[in-house]
Order: structure tokens, then C-alpha cells, then sequence
């Protein structure tokens, strides 16, 4: 296939290019090179896809089959891009997210849920950051309707993460010792390999298919418990992993998600993070790799040095916790349990939490 990827050099861009490239596909990245270069065997050309200049440029007596989007946050930014590329592209793929859907987090939704209520030239002032996807779906489908192809990816890991969720467990583990774990080990998950996406979404490409999919792994692919020893394992690190209740950590201030990434508390609110449907992506071809061998070749790229480090931040918001913190949690764990072996003689063991 000939294809146009706008981005392409961070995460799940680049598990796309590394695809493409393993089957033999003619590769153009359109991005403003601030985030490294390409790898060899691609065409890259330098722009900003606000600049509606640069698309024309870009555009301007050239045809590929697809093109994928990966960087559409704005609805009115993908707008432009799909206006300018009307005619040059036989079909436009777009990454958007779980966040599209308005029942998420609260329900395990699919493919026919409500997604937000968004405008497809919505600027990012005009709704909730997390109706912007809705919008963004909207303005490729406004101009592409019967030629787009939507993929809703979940929780993605993998080598290249660039938010640093994975990459932050993996190197705190990895300093061995005691470390602070949330909930219990059972807490089921459900996680993705960008490479995983990447091959679905080439696969749908070179198949000529269309439509919309949720890809994510099957609901309890793994627990946060197994996710945590995998990181041990791959880090080969001498550490102890303690486990503390939800309710503690939130008494102590530990922000779910950000402070300890991947945490996403037993609450109504979230009964649906973990839940959703990939039933018609799986039966449409996707396959997902284990869990472990995600995280150990996560570890490895790390080790080895072969992607930029991790940005560790969400947006804003950096991601993990500091050193200083989790000692000072797992202090006053350590002092709960001892009150509680005081106070509640040999049952106390118990109530002070797992450890593994």
C-alpha cells in the first residue's frame, strides 16, 4: 500500500511505520519533526498540519491509498487535514480513543454506544477535553463516509510508550526494594501492545475495510498483580512488592491514575475502565500477544536506549510518584499494621496487607 501517516515517529505512530515497513509499504510522514526523525526507508516531509498551506503543499499532484491519522486532538485541526486531502487519499483512517464515548468510564461500552456531543470543526474551548475525539471522529466521517476507518484503542502499552505509565512501574521496580502497589493483586485489567493495534489496523487497511472498532485486549488479559510481577521478572530486580488497601492510599493523598499510573479505583464511577467490548475487532482479526512479553520487551527498548525516554507526563499532570512520597505511604502503612498487630493480636497480618 501507499500511505500517508501524519505523525508517525512517537508510540503507536511508529509501531505503524515499523509495520508498514515490515510488509513492504511505500511510507509518507507528514509532522513537524520536533518529536525525532523518521526511520530510513520512509519519505518525510516537514509541516504543521494547522499551517493550510503546508497541506496544500503536501497534497499538491500526489495520491497514496490510506491515510492514517494519529495525531487528531482538535476536530477543527482534522477537519482541515481531511478538507485538503479530499482527492489525494482514496480512504482516511483515524486513531481516536475510548474517551469518545460518553458512557466511559462508568459503562463497558462497545461499538453502538452514544459517542460525546461534539461539532466537527469544535475548537478545544467549545466542549470537555474528552468530547474532542467525538468531534474529530466527526469531521472524517463528514468527509470521508463511506472510506474511514475509526479504531478506538484503550489502554495502549508497549515499547515507545511515551506518557511513561508502563516505563514507570518498570523503573521503579527495577531499584529494587520496597514498592508500593495499589488495591490487590486480583484487580483485573485490560491492556493493548501498540504493535498489536498496528498490525489490526494495516490488516483492515490492505483489506480494503472500513467501519468503526474498539481495540483493546479481552477484558482480563491480565490483573494489576500479574502486570507488577512481570515488570519484577523482566527487571530481574530484587523487589517486594506491598500492597495497600484503596481507601489508605486515598486518606494519604495517592492520586489514582497519574500518581500511580494504571490504578483505576473499585468505584462505580470507573466499573466500566476495564470492561469494554473488543469482541468485533477480535472477531474481525485482531490478536493480542501476552502481557509479560509486552513488558519485558518494554524493558528491554528502555535498557537498550532505542526510543526517547519517556515524557512521565499527562498532558500537564506529571505521571507517577516521587520517591520521597512512597516512602512516606509505605511508612505509614508499615505503622498501620503495627497498631493494628497491637491492637488486634495474631489476625493482624491480615489487615497490614499482601506482600509479594
Amino acid at each position: 500500500m501507499k500511505l500517508l501517516i501524519i505523525g508517525g515517529t512517537v508510540f503507536l505512530g511508529r509501531a505503524l511505520v515499523d509495520e508498514a515497513l515490515r510488509r513492504g509499504d511505500e511510507v509518507t510522514l507528514f509532522n513537524r519533526g520536533r518529536s525525532g526523525p523518521g526511520p530510513g526507508g520512509v519519505e518525510v516531509v516537514q509541516g504543521d498540519r494547522e499551517d493550510e498551506d503546508a497541506l496544500r503543499a503536501l497534497a499538491e499532484g500526489r495520491t497514496w491509498d490510506w491515510v492514517i491519522d494519529t495525531c487528531g486532538f482538535e476536530p477543527r485541526t482534522v477537519r482541515r487535514s481531511v478538507r485538503a486531502l479530499a482527492g489525494h487519499v482514496g480512504a482516511y483512517a483515524f486513531v481516536s480513543s475510548f474517551h469518545a464515548y460518553a458512557d466511559w468510564p462508568a459503562k463497558a461500552v462497545d461499538e453502538s454506544f452514544p459517542r460525546h456531543a461534539c461539532a466537527p470543526d469544535a475548537a478545544p474551548d467549545d466542549v470537555p477535553y474528552n468530547a474532542l475525539k467525538a468531534g474529530c471522529e466527526r469531521a472524517v466521517e463528514e468527509g470521508f463516509p463511506e472510506h474511514s476507518l475509526i479504531v478506538n484503542p484503550g489502554i495502549i502499552i508497549g515499547p515507545g510508550e511515551n506518557v511513561g505509565r508502563l516505563p514507570w512501574w518498570l523503573e521503579t521496580i527495577s531499584r529494587g526494594g520496597r514498592v508500593l502497589a495499589p488495591g490487590t493483586p486480583d484487580r483485573a485489567m485490560q491492556l493493548i501492545d501498540a504493535r498489536d493495534i498496528a498490525r489490526f489496523v494495516l490488516d483492515r487497511l490492505a483489506e480494503g475495510g472500513s467501519g468503526r472498532y474498539l481495540t483493546t485486549g479481552v477484558p482480563g488479559n491480565t490483573t494489576m498483580g500479574e502486570l507488577l510481577r512481570a515488570c519484577v521478572v523482566a527487571t530481574g530486580a530484587d523487589t517486594e512488592l506491598v500492597w495497600a488497601d484503596e481507601r489508605f492510599l486515598r486518606d494519604h493523598d495517592v492520586a489514582p491514575w497519574t500518581e500511580v499510573p494504571l490504578w483505576v479505583p473499585d468505584d462505580p464511577e470507573f466499573s466500566g475502565a476495564w470492561t469494554a467490548s473488543s469482541a468485533k475487532a477480535l472477531a474481525a482479526g485482531l490478536r493480542c500477544r501476552p502481557i509479560a512479553e509486552t513488558v519485558a520487551d518494554t524493558w528491554r527498548a528502555l535498557a537498550d536506549g532505542g526510543y526517547p525516554r519517556p515524557k512521565y507526563r499527562q498532558g500537564k499532570t506529571p505521571v507517577g510518584m516521587t520517591e520521597d512520597k512512597q516512602d512516606a505511604v509505605l511508612a505509614a502503612w508499615d505503622a498501620r499494621g503495627a497498631q493494628a498487630g497491637t491492637e488486634g493480636g495474631s489476625d493482624a497480618g491480615t489487615e497490614a496487607g499482601t506482600q509479594v
